[in-house]
């Protein structure tokens, strides 16, 4: 019974509850046909004053006049259609693309791939695979055959296979296979792709290769290239950047000196002769090596990454230490005694990580983080897409769209919906408008997989476009943020033409202004001064006598000329008091010379008061910057009084009230 009684009572007080939270969203001001709500009001006045640690808060009443004055310009120059400017508009449009860019990216996945990627970087993979060649652009039935074919290689090594032979025989890199080029055989990698690193590999080939244990295969793994069956051999240590060297001697069995018998002999003969005495190796390398690109540098390459050098040789390079050489190692191009000179390895997250984050962003990691995003967008509004009405439409159409001149098949159903966000629907015909607007012929794709790739840049064009559309209403802090920057470029641009160029222009304006307001423009008591500074001690003796004699001013600057005083300044100068401090600790006595020597730059000032000027107004030239501000306030002020009149701000009284309750 005492739940009941609460329970209606709590029905009892709801509305007034809600009453008491709704004077919020009530008008607060209005002016001409404008009305601003107190909540409005009040998330300014929070943001500026309540929120912040400005050093001057204003009170309610003090911030609510300036936020009337603000909205009564920001009113005009929308009555001026100053927002419907092309200057306007695009400048607009560029701050606003820039404050959604968080909103339509993924920063928290961008950072988790650049913490992969630094991860990856500290391990070499060596790895091998199989390719199923898949347009990037094929259409669903040639994809499902070409992943259904890399599925059943897959179970072939399982069973038993041996992967490179499988290789060599079935994959679709041309690589695997043993190749004549120009008349010299070249012998297939049989699948081993050697040696890479993060970056190296399309991405998902790298994700792919990272993520399958050491000498077990991968799934089909989807690249622009098709699809891989990946067989990791090795992950190891990272080399980072490697410094080596290496005597080389090329094999050639068409040479009867250069047979691989004859070579390998040889290039034990090299090894055993270094091997006498290791500080030989640069004479060795000279006499010896076939590379003669570095065989004068004691046979040093070019820093490289594991990725640019053969396996057979990264092999090598892993099992050394700094200044130790291997045996005779055989690749494909010959025999090489290889020496490591030094590896460089990763370097600190903090050193690297934005080189990392450019990359990330280049990559196709970025297009990852898209989906993401994309993935999240569908899901909070509500995405649903009609694949059957996708499939139906794509099967009508036909060559036009590869030429560059879309023509719509006859008695396609336009109104048919495609996908939709919410309530709002995006239909065959919307989608068919897009495809004419594509005029960039593609003779190399199918009309349907051409279909497809831009039905998937249209769909996603689109799901950034609706949330773009959608962000005011989504998330009020963007929607003040925005309002703030269009307001604040209205305002500039009316503030410029209504008060500051305005008052520029008026110089006559600006002249009686002046003239009525003189006195608030004085000078306080002066000194008119000869002022020198003396770089070096050994010329102010000279400088003071100088200011002894009754000399003016050019007379002093010529005869310092003459005397050729490099470094010696003088020139006329008034002081007030407050302008400097050493003239301020000085008798203001007409005639009298003082020397102050300074201990902070070394140099000599050398002061001769010459008059007293009494308090006086400053020239119309001398004050015009002062002048010039008070009068565009003048301007401002009957201004803003204008704009009152003109469209009558009125305040809610009540409302106001509650909202000082709330500070």
């Amino acid at each position: 019974m005492n739940k009941l009684k609460s329970l209606l009572l709590l029905a009892a007080l709801m509305p007034a509850m809600l009453f008491a939270q709704g004077w919020k969203s009530k008008t607060l001001i209005k002016m001409g046909d404008k009305t601003i709500t107190a909540q409005e009001f009040m998330d300014v006045y929070e943001k500026n004053n309540v929120k912040s640690d400005v050093i001057d808060k204003k009170d309610v009443d003090e911030y609510l006049d300036m936020f009337v004055n603000f909205k009564l310009k920001v009113t005009e120059a929308e009555a001026l259609k100053m927002d419907t400017l092309p200057k306007f508009v695009k400048e607009f449009e560029g701050y606003r693309k820039q404050l959604a860019k968080p909103y339509l990216s993924n920063d928290e996945e961008t950072e988790n791939l650049v913490e992969e990627a630094y991860d990856r970087m500290h391990w070499d993979i060596n790895a091998s695979h199989i390719l199923v060649r898949c347009d990037i652009n094929a259409v669903p039935a040639d994809t499902l055959k070409a992943y259904k074919k890399a599925l059943a290689l897959r179970e072939r090594v399982l069973k038993g296979e041996d992967f490179g032979d499988l290789a060599y025989d079935k994959s679709e890199d041309p690589s695997a296979h043993d190749t004549v080029v120009n008349g010299r055989f070249y012998k297939g990698n049989r699948g081993n792709l050697g040696y890479f690193t993060v970056f190296d590999m399309v991405y998902p080939f790298e994700t792919g290769a990272y993520n399958t244990p050491i000498g077990e295969l991968s799934m089909p793994v989807r690249s622009d290239f098709g699809y891989h069956i990946i067989k990791v051999n090795s992950k190891t240590t990272a080399c980072g950047m490697v410094t080596a060297a290496h005597i080389f001697l090329v094999v050639d069995d068409k040479d009867p000196l250069k047979t691989d018998s004859v070579v390998r002999e040889k290039a034990f003969n090299i090894y055993n002769e270094i091997a006498k005495d290791g500080k030989n190796w640069d004479a060795i390398a000279r006499r010896y090596s076939e590379d003669k690109g570095t065989a004068t540098n004691g046979g040093v390459l070019t820093p490289f990454k594991v990725s640019q050098i053969v396996p057979e040789f990264i092999d090598v390079v892993k099992q050394l230490n700094p200044g130790e050489f291997s045996e005779p190692v055989k690749t494909s191009y010959g025999y090489h005694i290889i020496k490591l000179v030094n590896t460089k390895g990763i370097r600190s997250f903090d050193d690297e990580k934005e080189n990392i984050k450019k990359r990330v962003e280049k990559d196709m990691r970025a297009k990852a983080s898209d989906e993401i995003v994309m993935k999240r967008i569908m899901k909070e509004n509500k995405f649903k897409e009609y694949v059957k009405v996708k499939d139906e439409f794509i099967a009508t159409v036909d060559s036009s769209l590869n030429q560059g001149q879309y023509v719509m098949a006859e008695g396609v159903k336009t109104n048919k919906v495609l996908f939709k966000f919410n309530k709002q629907k995006y239909t065959v015909g919307d989608f068919a408008a897009f495809l004419k607007t594509k005029t960039n012929s593609q003779p190399f794709m199918s009309p349907a997989a051409y279909a497809y790739k831009l039905y998937d840049e249209y769909l996603k064009t689109e799901t950034f476009a609706y949330e773009d559309a959608h962000l005011e209403e989504k998330y009020p802090e963007f929607k003040m943020l925005v309002t703030e920057y269009h307001d604040g470029i209205l305002l500039f641009d009316l503030m410029d033409k209504e008060v500051w160029k305005k008052a520029e222009k008026d110089t006559l304006g600006l002249q009686n202004y002046y003239e009525e307001h003189m006195n608030e423009y004085m000078w306080g008591e002066r000194i008119k001064t000869i002022f020198v500074v003396v770089p070096t001690p050994d010329k102010v003796k000279l400088v003071e006598s100088l200011l002894k004699n009754d000399l003016s001013i050019d007379s002093i600057r010529s005869i310092i000329k003459q005397a050729d005083l490099r470094g010696v300044s003088a020139k006329s100068q008034y002081f007030q008091h407050g302008d400097n401090v050493d003239i301020d600790e000085i008798e203001w006595i007409p005639g009298k010379i003082y020397t102050i020597p300074s201990t902070v730059d070394k140099m000599t000032r050398i002061v001769k008061i010459l008059e007293i000027r009494q308090p006086e107004p400053k020239s119309f030239r001398e004050a015009k910057g002062l002048v010039t501000s008070a009068y565009q306030t003048k301007l401002e002020e009957d201004w803003v009084e204008s704009l009152k009149e003109k469209y009558n701000p009125q305040i809610d009284a009540k409302i106001l009230e509650k909202v000082k309750s709330c500070y």
